[in-house]
């Protein structure tokens, strides 16, 4: 399955929304993804995982990658709204504890955190 990804950002808040399946062929895609919303100063990157139908090995591995990039310049990656397949792979590896993962998409407003409004 191809694997669809679109970013928006506003400040230092970049919300990267992935459809399809992140698996070996697709994971590179979404490193990219995630390492041009870190290059272009994201210091809160939400990962909008709703549609996102299988995630592999590889997948966590890129997403665990993203956090640490994050995390070492002060900031975080949230996983939003992993739908109930993508969330066992991550009970089942212990990274649900790992991560930060928001149950819901009413995460996603651009300016969560930012004291800014949004219209």
């Amino acid at each position: 399955m191809e694997l669809k990804i679109s970013s928006r950002s506003q400040d230092d808040c970049a919300v990267v929304t992935v459809l399809g399946e992140i698996d070996l062929y697709t994971a590179p895609q979404l490193h990219s993804e995630l390492g041009a919303a870190l290059d272009d100063g994201a210091r809160r990157l939400l990962v909008d995982m709703s549609r996102v139908e299988f995630c592999d090995s590889t997948g966590l591995s890129v997403l665990l990658s993203a956090m640490k990039r994050v995390r070492a310049s002060g900031g975080e990656l949230e996983l939003v709204a992993p739908k109930p397949a993508v969330r066992k792979i991550l009970v089942v590896t212990g990274l649900i504890d790992v991560f930060t993962v928001r149950d819901s998409t009413d995460a996603l407003p651009l300016a969560a955190g930012t004291g800014a409004g949004t219209t």
